[in-house]
């Protein structure tokens, strides 16, 4: 899924061969980004759905980000975005990635061949980046959005760290989540004690973490267990998302 202002570029995923269980079908998280001086420069909403397409057990990971007010005047975003993944085996098995910015359209698709080992990334507008690349070792990606929700199943205590592998556009990344402390953190649904995980790139880094980067992530320690709150930090400026809105998931009715 493509960086902008309005999305952080890189978070936690879970390992391999483990059930994708985070988001529910019906499930959906909004969140007001503030960006810089901007308290309310965008919105992102994301949201699951399930999908027993052909008898299989998919979830749907949708992501609509879009900025607004001021902001919106002066960078017009929009994007939308949809992950498939394989509920069973919390394998990713698709992203495609649809919208625009102001200097051009967005439309990608990144798709994975377990059996080959192989990864496939088309990028319809700037057909130069398409590319093929090998899945590393480590355990399966997940994309970024699904792995920001799959963070809450998590059961790190401050001191803790975590391997991972994660996929952004058309690269994986070898991250190291660090369970940093406990913060009380205030959003627009309330106040909430939170446990902030931080990843690191600590080999060969790259990307926002080569370039001196910072990304926090903070997790409500209630039932939820909902990622209430995540920050970027850039050299042109800070992006923050609060949770400003929620629906669980629907109810499932027993046979």
């Amino acid at each position: 899924m493509k960086f902008s202002p309005f999305l952080l570029i890189c978070l936690p995923v879970l390992a391999a061969a483990a059930p994708f269980t985070a988001i529910g079908d019906g499930e959906k998280l909004t969140y007001k980004v503030g960006f810089a001086i901007f308290s309310h420069a965008g919105d992102i909403t994301i949201a699951g759905k399930s999908d027993a397409t052909e008898g299989k057990d998919l979830a749907r990971v949708t992501v609509d980000t879009r900025s607004r007010g001021m902001v919106r005047g002066l960078y017009e975003f929009d994007s939308q975005a949809e992950a498939v993944i394989d509920r069973p085996t919390g394998r990713l098995l698709t992203v495609h990635e649809t919208g625009a910015d102001p200097k051009r359209p967005i439309d990608n698709d990144f798709k994975i061949d377990y059996v080959k080992r192989l990864a496939t990334y088309t990028d319809r507008v700037r057909t130069g980046r398409s590319a093929e690349l090998p899945l590393p070792e480590g355990g399966d990606p997940l994309d970024l959005i699904s792995a920001l929700v799959q963070t809450r199943e998590w059961n790190l205590k401050p001191g803790e760290k975590r391997d991972v592998v994660v996929q952004f556009a058309r690269d994986f990344y070898a991250i190291s989540i660090h369970a940093e402390g406990y913060e009380e953190v205030r959003t627009p649904m309330g106040r909430y004690k939170t446990l902030l995980l931080v990843p690191r790139m600590e080999k060969d880094p790259k990307g926002l973490f080569k370039r001196g980067g910072e990304i926090k992530v903070w997790i409500a320690q209630d039932d939820t267990r909902l990622p209430v709150k995540m920050q970027l930090k850039l050299r042109f400026g800070s992006a923050t998302l609060l949770l400003s809105d929620y629906k669980e998931a629907d109810k499932v009715t027993a046979k």
